[in-house]
């Protein structure tokens, strides 16, 4: 099991040009083994984070540190990202670098998210979900402390999504990295994660850090999550749009109470 704390505190992200911050007065844990949602509407900055996170963006007032410095990371960005003119197999086997075990490494983890019998195609080839599948694969190639996903689920039809979530979680229980998961859907959220991370509108902030108090599996149609869904958008119905104003930390016991 992956031993990496990932401490985040971001004082300020600008971009160059832009009116007003990305990010601003930031900061949050994430113990180790533990999936940590990020939630927020369009411009909240989660993306950004992730990015800053990933050390992809260094132009940032703040300090992303883990408690071990040798942490290797893996990150499944919005869309795939995948070489055109590579394989199916050698997209993932091109984040092995020089392993001897690559190639064998890669077909392995394609029979894990359900591809053993595409190894040969293009991408191309494939379907959106089938193509974030092997985005999937290639980011937990590197046997990750820190896994970084970027609405992993986004624009995938109800059958497909849940299948890749299943997929995902059944690989998070093999290797227990930390993991960062951005998405704007509430529901995925809840069925997905340990906490939730509710961020205001641009500049992103930190609103809410909520503890998700379910058994799992969790099914996001279940009556329990629903519930819950429900129970935390009466008690503050503006929490999705980041425009909630919240004096301290909301708990799971107050969502459900």
């Amino acid at each position: 099991m992956a031993d990496v704390r990932l401490f985040v505190t971001i004082r300020r992200k600008q971009y160059a040009g832009a009116a007003k911050p990305a990010l601003e007065q930031l900061a949050f844990t994430a113990a180790a083994g533990e999936i940590v949602a990020l939630v927020g509407p369009s411009g909240s900055g989660k993306s950004t984070l992730l990015n800053i996170v990933a050390g992809l963006d260094r132009d940032v007032n703040g300090e992303v540190q883990f408690d071990r410095p040798d942490a290797r990371i893996g990150m499944m960005f919005q869309t795939s990202r995948l070489m055109p003119w590579l394989t199916v197999a050698d997209n993932v086997r091109l984040v092995l670098g020089r392993d001897a075990d690559g190639a064998a490494r890669a077909r392995q983890l394609l029979r894990d998210v359900g591809l053993d019998d595409v190894d040969d195609a293009f991408p191309r080839q494939l379907s959106g979900g089938m193509q974030r599948r092997v985005a999937l694969a290639r980011a937990i190639a590197v046997r990750p402390d820190l896994l970084l996903l970027d609405e992993p689920l986004v624009s995938l039809d109800a059958p497909t999504a849940a299948r890749l979530r299943q997929t995902l979680l059944a690989l998070w229980l093999q290797l227990k990295p930390t993991v960062l998961y951005v998405t704007h859907e509430l529901r995925e959220a809840l069925a997905v994660a340990d906490r939730i991370l509710f961020l205001s509108r641009g500049p992103g902030r930190l609103l809410v850090d909520f503890t998700v108090e379910l058994p799992r599996p969790r099914d996001p149609g279940a009556p329990a999550l629903a519930a819950m869904h429900d129970r935390l958008l009466r008690a503050h119905p503006d929490l999705l749009d980041g425009s909630a104003t919240l004096t301290s930390g909301l708990t799971d016991g107050e969502a459900t109470a």
